[in-house]
């Protein structure tokens, strides 16, 4: 196990939003997926200039019982929302009274993308793999299991028999308007906005399934941690430039900084992922698609040997990513093979 770190920031604490030159930084409205107490319903909340959530519910005076209902209207009166939240003097929710669920606790389906060249190039040379052209032209993804959501600062137990367990830094879109066969030049009205996506990999079972030329499958839908939060595309007016979004995106294990890139890396634009996961499918509010990973975003790429081996029980991975948040992840004990967990 790693040395423990310091204490982990709070999970909108570490944002260090900065506006482009010229700019004065856009004004941001978060989502989030609170659970209150023990044995209460999930609730959709904005945050408050102050810190604390408020329910949507409450606020609005709409029955909003899940994000991705609100989605199509919530960015669009954003202005309105944030105006409401700061004269708000009715109850409000604080960090460490509430559970973070994903923003969209069970969205509608799970795409995940393979869009940032230097980490599918790396990946695949230390596979002694060569870049095949057709990357280039068609943005990949593969459908996870989005039934094993789960939200920030929980726990992510290794699955049976796993022993290369991984991180991966990943952006994550998430689907306000419908669509389907949306153009690029459209792709943008259709995002509610953008969020933190840790696809926890375990890389030996990855390795044996994908041997076969079908995948990933195990090695992946075990559990896969998103948030804490959605932040609306209100917050990035500064940093779109076409199809093109610049973020720092960072990850530390343990407080140790391991992985640094940016969105501006990527290879296929969100706009033409959002394209292709639409062309003859119906996209919904809700739905999440991943970028895949950043350029060193995981240890795969970074190889065991120089970042401290791979993730073991005890560990803490913070994943933050620039005017969106901190995604904090703690590893538990690896899964006895064959003990059924309810």
């Amino acid at each position: 196990m790693r040395p423990p770190a310091a204490a982990p920031p709070r999970a909108g604490g570490k944002n260090r939003p900065r506006g482009g030159r010229g700019h004065p930084r856009p004004t941001a409205m978060r989502l989030a997926t609170l659970l209150p107490a023990a044995g209460a319903k999930p609730a959709p909340a904005v945050a408050a200039p102050d810190g604390s959530w408020i329910e949507l519910a409450a606020l609005t005076g709409r029955d909003v019982s899940r994000l991705e209902d609100a989605l199509p209207w919530a960015a669009a009166q954003a202005a309105s929302i944030e105006a409401l939240a700061a004269r708000w003097s009715g109850a409000r929710h604080w960090e460490g009274a509430v559970t973070f669920l994903p923003p969209v606790v069970r969205p509608p389906s799970f795409r995940d993308f393979y869009a940032f060249e230097a980490h599918v190039r790396a990946a695949r040379a230390r596979r002694g793999l060569k870049m095949v052209p057709e990357w280039y032209e068609i943005p990949a993804f593969y459908f996870s299991n989005h039934n094993a959501l789960i939200g920030h600062d929980a726990e992510a137990a290794p699955p049976a028999g796993c022993r290369e367990l991984d991180y991966e830094l990943e952006l994550g879109i998430v689907i306000g308007e419908g669509g389907r066969d949306i153009a690029p030049d459209r792709a943008w009205a259709h995002v509610a906005g953008l969020t933190i996506v840790n696809d926890l990999s375990a890389r030996d079972l990855q390795r044996a399934e994908m041997a076969v030329g079908l995948g990933p499958a195990k090695g992946k839908d075990f559990a896969t941690a998103v948030g804490p939060c959605l932040a609306t595309l209100s917050a990035f007016a500064d940093r779109i430039f076409g199809e093109r979004l610049t973020l720092e995106m960072a990850a530390r294990v343990n407080g140790r900084e391991l992985s640094r890139g940016n969105a501006a890396s990527l290879h296929h634009s969100i706009p033409r992922l959002v394209a292709h996961a639409s062309r003859d499918a119906q996209l919904f509010p809700g739905d999440l698609l991943a970028t895949g990973t950043v350029g060193t975003g995981c240890i795969l790429e970074l190889g065991p040997e120089n970042a401290g081996g791979w993730l073991e029980a005890g560990d803490v991975v913070e994943l933050d990513i620039e005017r969106i948040g901190v995604l904090r992840t703690r590893i538990g004990a690896r899964r006895t093979p064959g003990v059924p967990t309810g």
